[in-house]
């Protein structure tokens, strides 16, 4: 997995790297259902970085996205 080191300085605001999804599997063949639930911010050092959640899933299912261009 590769993370984009985020070059910004502090006084900018950063973008997310990934957001953070609650997936419910969907009942006889639907598609599943995504809530999104937080973003993942890198750290500066490229190291690692930081899951903001606003809520958990019951499941214990996460899944990081990458933000596409629209959002």
């Amino acid at each position: 997995m590769t993370i984009k080191r985020n070059t910004e300085t502090k006084s900018e605001t950063k973008m997310p790297v990934y957001h953070a999804y609650t997936v419910r599997d969907g009942k006889d063949g639907q598609k599943g259902f995504w809530t999104r639930i937080g973003a993942f911010f890198a750290h500066d050092d490229g190291e690692g970085g930081t899951l903001l959640l606003e809520a958990l899933p019951l499941d214990g299912r996460i899944v990081l996205r990458a933000p596409k261009a629209d959002e």
